[in-house]
């Protein structure tokens, strides 16, 4: 039998777990601290339990189901890549993006991804498997720590770090003030979250609980392809979860060639869900349209995309994404005098548009680059 992940249990998992193993409930509370708070990594840092109970954690629970395989860190140290092993050797990326305000991490929430989207790297693997609640939450601590260890000097007495580890902490020093963790999360990493949606939500209440990790709804975004069913569920979620929809082009034609769910759930049901979304929750609809030279980028699209979200009265912001390039692919990446051309449409049409700075490009880390070591 497996022995269980502490990442995947509740607080009341917890509690009963430590039951079993006849002791008090209030140690179940001190590991919760430890994890979420303390951000312990190994039993043995947890030293306010008895030496006992830290040494059956290690041999009979598991703390943290990821193997850290690689990391890698752009040029100008601000944005990290990891790539993962998970227990049955399926590999997955995470992204921890550092800003002079805030530290972002990118989630996976499935190891490849089903949905085919045509410009999409992790397309390419097809669905490996769903990730458990436990592998998404070891994503974000991770992040965290290595946010955490931003704020130790790295010419500190003692502290060995490699070349690479130099760079990352000598070049990544754009925080106004230091962090304790990250501040903001989007599940915009491999894979579709709401295909794999009761495992998604059973980390987004890890992370959100106030005895533990405690990160505000509000600072937690998801991203989806346009899967109807878990927008409507996630209206009715009661969490002011922040929601992402890849929309990419401004009719169903075209978005049937590049983002293949548009045959089961097309651009009207879409906006539908999000219309309901913004009735029920109050919030905003983020729509995320990759930018693909002579495809999708004309100013007659532009126009037809401003028109239709404009006849829908939807409260949104669209969010330009500039296609970042993929080995062997026939795309090619708009360029900026495109891209900007497409915004000023959008922006004359009185929509609100930005186009989203890029990050980790060179080291593959964006937006649809991610690959899980596959690619």
């Amino acid at each position: 039998m497996d022995n269980p992940s502490l990442y995947a249990m509740t607080l009341p998992d917890l509690e009963a777990l430590l039951r079993a193993w006849g002791q008090p409930a209030f140690r179940a509370r001190q590991i919760y601290r430890q994890l979420y708070v303390n951000l312990a990594a190994d039993p043995a840092a947890m030293t306010d339990l008895p030496q006992a109970l830290r040494e059956r954690l290690a041999h009979e629970a598991t703390l943290n189901p990821l193997r850290l395989v690689r990391s890698q860190s752009s040029a100008d140290g601000l944005t990290r890549k990891a790539l993962f092993a998970l227990p049955d050797g399926v590999q997955i990326e995470t992204v921890l993006m550092i800003y002079a305000d805030r530290a972002t991490v990118c989630v996976s929430t499935q190891a490849g991804c089903a949905m085919g989207c045509s410009f999409c790297a992790t397309a390419t693997l097809g669905l490996r498997r769903n990730l458990t609640a436990g592998e998404m939450v070891a994503q974000v601590l991770w992040a965290s720590r290595e946010v955490r260890s931003l704020a130790v000097p790295a010419t500190q007495p003692g502290h060995a770090h490699s070349e690479e580890g130099a760079t990352w902490w000598g070049e990544a020093r754009a925080l106004r003030r230091p962090l304790e963790r990250v501040s903001n999360l989007v599940f915009m990493g491999m894979g579709e979250p709401f295909a794999n949606y009761d495992r998604w939500w059973d980390a987004v209440q890890c992370l959100h609980n106030p005895q533990g990790f405690n990160m505000g709804a509000r600072s937690m975004t998801v991203s989806t392809v346009g899967l109807v069913p878990g927008i409507l569920r996630l209206a009715d979620a009661g969490l002011p979860i922040n929601l992402a929809i890849s929309l990419h082009a401004p009719d169903d034609a075209l978005r049937n060639e590049l983002v293949p769910v548009n045959t089961r759930y097309p651009i009207r049901e879409v906006l539908a869900a999000a219309q309901t979304y913004i009735e029920k929750t109050g919030r905003r609809v983020s729509f995320e349209y990759v930018l693909i030279q002579g495809r999708n980028d004309h100013p007659h699209q532009a126009l037809a995309l401003a028109k239709l979200l404009r006849s829908q009265s939807l409260i949104c912001h669209v969010n330009l994404i500039p296609w970042n390039p993929l080995p062997g692919s026939p795309l090619a990446r708009s360029d900026l005098q495109r891209v900007h051309a497409f915004q000023q449409v959008l922006v004359d049409y009185g929509l609100a548009c930005t186009v989203r700075v890029e990050r980790g490009v060179e080291i593959a880390a964006a937006c649809g680059q991610l690959a899980g070591g596959g690619a």
